[in-house]
C-alpha cells in the first residue's frame, strides 16, 4: 500500500491530535487505521472497538479510520457516539483487541484526534512514533475485515450504576459543557434518587455555552452560579469527552484534582489499608500527607493519563489522579479515567454520611499555592532547560525529586518545574503554608530559570 506521512505536529505523547483541514485530514485517519490494524495482526488480535465524540468532523473521520482498519483484515465494533470512557469500557465488554476514540477532548471545535488502546493498555509515547514510522514505510497488513454496528450505551450506563449505593437524597447540578457525556448522563440521572439539574447536556461540538475544560475556573462559572442559586449539595462538570471531572461544593468553591482525590482516597483506604494511591507531581503535599495519615502508600508520579495508568498497573494501585481532573479507579472498576464513574463514587461518599462536601473540603489543611503556571518555551529547548535546572540543583545538593522535571522541597514548601509533553511550554507551580513562604519559593524558581538562561516570567 501507499506510504503516508503525517504532519509531525499531530503525533503527540498521549494521542494523535491536530487541526482538521490544516494539520489533520481524513487521509490521516485511514493511514492510522491501516497502521493500527497492522499492529493488531502482529499480536494475533482480530478486532477493535471504535467510538467518536460530538464534533462535526468526527463521523467522517470515523468512516475514514474504519476504512483503513478493515483493509488490514480487522473486524470493527462501531459503538457510535459517546464519551471516551464508554470506548474504554467497550474494549473490555466486547473483548476487543484494541480501541480507538475519535475525539478532540477539551480542545477547540476545529481540533480533532485519536486516543488509542492496544491489548488492554494505553497506546502512547514511542508507540505513536512507531505508528508514524510504519505509515512512512507503507508496509501494512492486508485483508478483508468488516464493520459491525455495536451500540452498547445501555450496557455502559448499567455498568456505571452497578457500584452506586443509594444514600441520603442529594441535590446535584451537572454541567456537560455540550460535550459527549450528555446522552449517557441523562440516562444515568434518571436512575438516581434526589434532585438533578443538567446544564448544557445537548451534544454540540461547537461548544456554544463555554469551553468544555473543567480545570479552568472561568468555565465553571455557570455551574457555580447554579449550585448556589438552587442551593444544591454540589456541582459536577465534565470535559469534552468525559474522561476529566470538575467538582464544586455547595458553597460554589472548586475542589481541584488533588483535593478531590484526598476525599475519594478515604473510602478506598477504609477497605484497602496500605494500598498505593498515585498522584502526579503537580499535586499538593496535602494529598500525599492525607494518604499517609489514612494508612495508604502515597506515590508521586509523572504527569500524563497514559503514564499514570501504566504505573497503576505496575503497582496495582486502586486509585490515582491528576491535577488535570483525570481520576482513575481500579477499585471495583477497570483502571481507566472515567469522570462519570468518579462522579457516582463521589455521590456514594457524600450520600452515606451527613457530612457535606464543603465540610470534607474544610477538613483538609489550608495551603497557599499558585495555579498551574505555563509559559512558552520552544519544543526543542524545553527539556534542555529542565536538564540544566536539575544539574544546578544537584551542584548545591538541593532536596528535590526528578520523577518528572524537578520538584524542589524547602522549609517553606515546594516548587515544581517540568516540560509539557503536549505543548511548547514549561509548567511551574509553587505551594507554601503562608504568603511570605510562597513569595520566597517564587524567587527561588525565578532564580533557577535565570541561571538556566531562561527569561523568567513574572509570577
Amino acid at each position: 500500500m501507499t506510504a503516508h506521512n503525517f504532519n509531525p505536529s499531530i503525533l503527540r505523547e498521549y494521542d494523535i491530535r491536530g487541526i482538521v483541514g490544516e494539520t489533520l485530514f481524513e487521509e490521516d485517519a485511514t493511514a492510522i487505521g491501516r497502521a493500527f490494524g497492522t499492529f493488531l495482526t502482529q499480536i494475533g488480535r482480530t478486532n477493535i472497538a471504535v467510538g467518536y465524540d460530538g464534533r462535526s468532523t468526527s463521523p467522517p473521520m470515523k468512516t475514514a479510520l474504519i476504512k483503513g482498519l478493515i483493509s488490514t483484515g480487522i473486524d470493527v465494533f462501531d459503538i457510535g457516539m459517546g464519551p471516551t470512557p464508554m470506548l474504554y469500557y467497550a474494549t473490555y465488554e466486547l473483548d476487543a483487541g484494541g480501541g480507538i476514540m475519535i475525539t478532540g477532548s477539551h480542545n477547540p471545535p476545529s481540533h480533532n484526534g485519536f486516543k488509542m488502546m492496544l491489548d488492554g493498555k494505553s497506546f502512547y509515547g514511542a508507540q505513536i512514533q512507531e505508528l508514524g514510522a510504519l505509515c512512512a514505510k507503507g508496509e501494512f497488513a492486508t485483508g478483508s475485515g468488516s464493520s459491525i454496528d455495536s451500540p452498547l450505551m445501555s450496557r455502559y450506563v448499567q455498568r456505571l450504576l452497578q457500584d452506586f449505593k443509594p444514600g441520603r437524597d442529594l441535590s446535584v447540578v451537572w454541567d456537560c459543557g455540550n460535550g459527549a457525556t450528555g446522552e449517557v448522563l441523562r440516562k444515568v440521572v434518571s436512575e438516581l434518587p434526589g434532585r438533578h439539574l443538567l446544564l448544557y447536556e445537548e451534544i454540540d461540538g461547537t461548544f456554544p455555552n463555554h469551553h468544555p475544560d473543567p480545570t479552568v475556573e472561568e468555565n465553571l462559572q455557570d455551574l457555580i452560579r447554579t449550585v448556589k442559586g438552587v442551593d444544591a449539595d454540589l456541582g459536577i462538570a465534565f470535559d469534552g469527552d468525559g474522561d476529566r471531572i470538575g467538582v464544586v461544593d455547595g458553597l460554589g468553591r472548586i475542589l481541584w484534582g488533588d483535593q478531590l482525590l484526598a476525599v475519594l482516597a478515604k473510602e478506598v483506604l477504609a477497605t484497602r489499608p496500605g494500598a498505593a494511591i498515585i498522584a502526579d507531581v503537580k499535586a499538593s503535599q496535602i494529598l500525599f500527607d492525607a494518604v499517609e495519615k489514612l494508612g495508604g502508600t502515597p506515590i508521586m508520579w509523572k504527569t500524563g493519563h497514559s503514564l499514570i495508568k501504566s504505573k497503576m498497573q505496575e503497582v496495582k494501585a486502586p486509585l490515582a489522579g491528576e491535577m488535570s481532573g483525570h481520576i482513575f479507579y481500579n477499585d471495583h472498576y477497570y483502571g481507566f479515567d472515567d469522570a462519570l464513574y468518579v462522579a457516582l463514587r463521589l455521590l456514594n461518599i457524600i450520600g452515606e454520611t451527613e457530612t457535606s462536601l464543603e465540610k470534607m473540603r474544610d477538613q483538609l489543611p489550608e495551603m497557599i499555592n499558585t495555579p498551574e503556571l505555563r509559559f512558552d518555551c520552544p519544543d526543542d529547548e524545553k527539556f534542555d532547560v529542565v536538564t540544566r535546572v536539575q544539574a544546578d540543583l544537584k551542584a548545591v545538593d538541593a532536596n528535590f525529586s526528578d520523577i518528572d522535571g524537578v520538584r524542589v522541597n524547602t522549609e517553606d514548601g515546594w516548587w515544581l518545574l517540568r516540560a509539557s509533553n503536549t505543548q511548547a511550554v514549561l509548567v511551574a507551580r509553587c505551594e507554601a503554608s503562608d504568603e511570605a513562604g510562597l513569595a520566597r519559593l517564587k524567587v527561588q524558581l525565578q532564580a533557577c530559570l535565570k541561571k538556566a538562561n531562561v527569561a523568567a516570567p513574572d509570577f
